[in-house]
């Protein structure tokens, strides 16, 4: 058997598996594992004086795995790079080529944007060396950030609390949240009013609200306005004054992004950011396809740009046309617009192969595989379809003065419709159907219905649309949003409520002192510049030590007036209905890594915890105690008895009231495809389709 000529390096065992399959017998591929250098966790870990020099050390639990790649390293001819094609894999590709002593400027290192057999051997035609451009982008965002959080965190635990931190793009998100906060606490709702006539014309029923008087539009503030047109119009009959038709052209959406995916994520699979990028690494890195073997599913998942390959748009084209008819076809080709302040590095996220869809493929996959992979197949081939076609109708009708106006619309041609429509996070009312309608008809009137409302707050922030937000204003970058939500709360500074960002007290506190000493820290601006600059560092156009210094040297102005002129600050407790088992002192609610818990007001005298439990209102089958909500450390919801570790049911599926009417064991909530909902019999095979929750 022939010996592997050259050494290929990747992230993951799955990545490799799959360019292992390409690359055939004379490549030996191996996993890093991530990255296997960084800075200390015990120090700074940067030499300020030094022109900012990091010192990097092996991280803790890779030094086997760094052996093994030496010891491969030394058998072959030739080593390759082929970690991810961005800033944190150009990085990753560096540790390594230091590590396994390669020449600075060896072609070592190997891009591809797909993991598909054509993308991977081509790649491999044309290995270049380290870009230490993009090396340098990624070492001073990590320095940036290391200064911030090493240099404030200490004075936090000084000022307010042991084990505090803070970070640069972590502390603005808890800002935007903080903020959103403010403005519903200081919101005062207005009230208006809306009246509806409910009509009828040749058994069709509509609507028409009240628009105003005259062709004016008019708001009615309060019920003595309703009172006033109620009058005005009893018994005057509502005669159709105009009709206007007219066509309305709707645009597909651009493919997607890492921003847009994760967005459209939460709305249509209810998915938090983290678990979409997961779940989109999987289907990057490559799915066992049966006899096809392992395959990347889709392009590269970190990306901010709307821009796809030719060769991806032609085959697109040609399958819209084999499988919906030319008509679906756009007469011209889909080209969508560069975003301002995208890098545009990579193209969109989409499927490598559109005939592989989610159909051909669900039978390999996971259900959440399964649904992300449709998510992005629909989205992509809906981005080159042709428009759909709406036809129009707006009614005005008059009673006397007063004008009511009916919208309805109706489709035309579905166009890229037939395949998908994009969610939205605003819940606007949809127009109906109207039925014809000339000038001069009197439909019957059902009813008039006053209704009074409220303006309502702007509401929290949930991860889509902060993600959203943050794109909006340039602060992170497609790598960095879903890790960003998960520190914030990983710190106690926010909570998720009913899915809902809600900043804490300590969040609000920690965000009000840096506010005060370190405002450049907190500006959207300033923070956006900062990611600018990391791009002209990476495209060569600004040195990153000279970024470094023009922070640091205002920084650390800030950083010696807060130690000088900062009070020390108490956080009040927050005391729980409950004393301690132990000692029976007053239990009180504190902020863990995993979220909110209850402890002894007694530490460190008293080491006492116990977490929250929420119950569901069901008997525990095994003992008779409660069965109550519990959550892993990756926060994943189970159920459990309240009297754990006496009682040790556990169940990922929620329990039932309802006994199994066969046996009378008890039953489970399931999904099913789709929305299909039922309960199951933990015994026997007994099953019931659900039409509404149980519980």
């Amino acid at each position: 058997m022939s010996q592997p000529e050259a050494l290929v390096i990747v992230e993951s065992p799955a990545k490799a598996k799959t360019i292992g399959k390409y690359l055939g017998k004379k490549y030996m591929v191996k996993a890093s594992m991530g990255h296997v250098r960084d800075l200390p966790k015990s120090q700074m870990g940067v030499d300020v004086d030094n022109h900012f020099q990091p010192k990097y050390i092996t991280i803790r639990g890779k030094g086997n795995i760094l052996k093994e790649l030496k010891d491969s390293s030394k058998k072959v001819k030739r080593v390759f790079l082929a970690a991810d094609p961005d800033r944190e894999g150009e990085a990753i590709a560096w540790h390594l080529a230091h590590v396994l002593d390669l020449p600075a400027q060896e072609p070592c290192r190997v891009v591809f944007h797909e993991i598909t057999k054509e993308a991977v051997t081509e790649a491999f035609k044309k290995p270049r060396p380290i870009d230490m451009n993009l090396v340098n982008a990624q070492q001073t965002r990590r320095i940036l950030d290391r200064l911030v959080g090493y240099n404030i965190s200490p004075l936090l635990w000084k000022k307010v609390r042991k084990g505090l931190s803070a970070g640069r793009v972590q502390s603005v998100a808890v800002k935007l949240i903080i903020d959103r906060e403010r403005e519903i606490r200081q919101f005062v709702p207005e009230e208006y009013w809306t009246v509806t006539a409910h009509l009828k014309k040749d058994g069709h029923t509509f609507q028409a609200r009240f628009f105003g008087r005259g062709g004016k539009k008019e708001e009615l503030r309060q019920e003595a306005d309703v009172q006033s047109l109620l009058r005005e119009i009893a018994d005057k009959p509502l005669i159709v004054k105009t009709v206007k038709t007219s066509e309305r052209r709707r645009h597909p959406a651009p493919p997607f992004t890492t921003s847009s995916l994760q967005q459209e994520a939460a709305r249509k699979l209810n998915f938090r950011a983290t678990r979409t990028m997961s779940v989109a690494q999987q289907l990057y890195e490559g799915i066992e396809l049966g006899a096809e073997g392992s395959v990347g599913l889709i392009t590269y998942m970190r990306t901010d740009s709307t821009r796809i390959s030719d060769t991806a748009r032609q085959e697109a084209l040609k399958f819209i046309h084999d499988q919906y008819g030319e008509a679906y076809v756009p007469a011209k080709p889909r080209q969508y617009a560069k975003k301002e302040g995208a890098q545009d590095a990579h193209e969109a996220i989409r499927p490598t192969s559109v005939y592989r869809t989610p159909e051909a493929v669900k039978p390999y996959l996971s259900r959440d595989q399964f649904r992300l992979y449709k998510l992005i197949w629909e989205r992509f081939v809906a981005s080159q379809m042709e428009v759909a076609v709406l036809d129009t109708v707006t009614a005005d009708l008059e009673a006397g003065n007063a004008v009511f106006r009916a919208n309805g619309s109706k489709l035309k041609f579905p166009g890229f419709m037939k395949v998908y429509i994009e969610g939205t996070d605003d819940q606007t009312e949809e127009e109906g159907f109207l039925p014809p309608l000339a000038e001069g008809d009197r439909p019957e009137l059902e009813k008039i219905e006053p209704e009074q409302h409220f303006t309502q707050p702007p509401p929290r922030y949930n991860e889509a649309r902060l993600v959203k937000t943050m794109e909006e204003l340039g602060i992170g970058r497609p790598s960095t949003y879903a890790p960003t939500l998960e520190t914030i709360q990983k710190r106690g500074y926010v909570r998720l409520e009913e899915k809902r960002f809600v900043p804490t007290e300590l969040g609000e506190l920690v965000i009000e002192l840096m506010e005060q000493f370190f405002p450049d820290i907190l500006n959207v601006e300033f923070t956006a510049q900062m990611e600018s600059n990391l791009d002209l560092i990476e495209e060569g156009r600004l040195h990153w030590i000279q970024l470094l210094d023009e922070f640091y040297e205002d920084f650390q102005r800030k950083l010696k007036r807060a130690h000088e002129e900062m009070q020390q600050v108490e956080i009040q407790q927050e005391y729980a209905d409950e004393t301690c088992e132990k000692c029976g002192r007053p239990m009180v609610y504190k902020h863990g890594r995993f979220g909110r818990f209850l402890a002894c007001s007694g530490f460190p005298d008293c080491r006492f915890t116990k977490p929250i439990v929420k119950s569901i209102g069901i008997l525990c089958p095994k003992c008779g105690g409660q069965v109550v909500e519990r959550k892993t450390k990756k926060r994943r919801l189970f159920y459990g008895c309240s009297r754990y570790p006496d009682c040790d049911f556990v169940s990922w599926d929620r329990p039932v009231e309802k006994p199994c009417p066969k046996c009378q064991a008890l039953m489970i909530e399931k999904k099913g495809k789709g929305e299909e909902r039922f309960v199951q019999c933990t015994s026997c095979e007994h099953k019931e389709t659900l039409t509404a929750s149980p519980v």
